[in-house]
């Protein structure tokens, strides 16, 4: 069943929301001018850098209700703009400037504060989550750098299914087994299976929330690798410790839970939750597990050796 064109509308096969974007806007991102020293990050909503297909269908199969015309799908990608914020402007890394994240890496697509891109100072850091097809045309000339994080699905799957029981621009479906088979049921396309098909056309680093939970030193020192950016060691050490999972809950400035006010019932959930790897497993029964590989292999051509499903799995 397709969503009512109240709520979402569809457009060159992906779903937007009308009270923030017009196809006509995101047609002319095609011509959006690009600079060698532009980075962006590429995410689907809901896993803090996620799996895309999944939420792709969960729109096609969840009701999404609209407050006072401002529904929109906040995305647990902070903490990809946390680090990149860390990495880019002193003044975050050294308490000295408080702005939020959302105007330090603002969406591409969703310019909710109508800022002005075209004059915005070097380095540019955008987050998006547009299919491959759809993000600007010189992205494809390979030297802009792009950032793909994914996660593993079942647990992209499980923390959709508790934010959608506390969010109230989304249809509760208290019955995990009933989310999951309108999830699995969706015909939507694979986010990361587009990007991934088609990774030589870009300049692209794949990254999954799962090396970022296990080792996030080291993430943070790819991703300074792949940007050309040199810390030094203090400054290194500066960006891991502010970036973890439990401190970005409590950071204001990092933390979308204090932008979405009436969006979120307050006292059931909290927009960042556990932030753990294979919390699935909580949720999931084994047959409801075996259901979901075969379905996710069937639609996926088997991506899952990208990820970790477990805590205790190599990365």
């Amino acid at each position: 069943m397709e969503p009512s064109e109240e709520f979402l509308f569809k457009h060159k096969g992906f779903y937007f929301h009308p009270g923030h974007v017009t196809p006509e806007y995101i047609d002319s991102l095609e011509d959006f001018e690009i600079r060698d020293s532009d980075v962006f990050v590429v995410t689907y909503p809901k896993s803090d850098c996620d799996d895309g297909r999944l939420l792709q269908d969960i729109t096609n199969t969840i009701s999404i209700k609209t407050v006072s015309n401002k529904a929109i799908f906040f995305p647990r990608n902070v903490w990809i703009q946390n680090i990149l914020s860390f990495i880019y402007h002193e003044g975050h890394r050294d308490g000295t400037e408080n702005m939020k994240i959302i105007a330090r890496v603002p969406w591409l697509e969703y310019n909710v504060h109508n800022m002005d891109y075209v004059h915005r100072p070097s380095s540019r850091l955008f987050t998006t989550h547009l299919p491959y097809y759809l993000v600007p045309r010189d992205l494809r000339n390979r030297r802009e750098k792009v950032i793909y994080v994914a996660r593993n699905p079942k647990d992209v799957a499980v923390s959709y299914f508790h934010f959608s029981n506390f969010s109230v621009m989304l249809e509760t479906i208290p019955d995990f087994n009933i989310f999951l088979e309108r999830l699995l049921a969706g015909k939507g396309k694979f986010h990361l299976l587009g990007w991934s098909t088609h990774r030589d056309d870009f300049n692209i680093l794949f990254l999954t929330y799962e090396e970022m939970k296990k080792d996030l030193r080291g993430t943070v020192l790819k991703i300074c690798k792949f940007l050309g950016k040199q810390l030094n060691e203090k400054e290194l050490d500066t960006v891991v410790e502010n970036a973890t999972f439990d401190k970005m809950k409590t950071d204001p400035r990092a933390n979308y839970e204090s932008m979405l006010g009436n969006l979120l019932e307050r006292g059931k959930g909290h927009f960042l939750r556990k932030g753990t790897i294979g919390d699935w497993k909580n949720t999931m029964t084994v047959a409801q597990s075996e259901r979901f590989d075969n379905v996710f292999k069937e639609k996926t051509k088997d991506l899952s050796s990208m990820f970790s499903w477990d805590i205790n799995d190599d990365i």
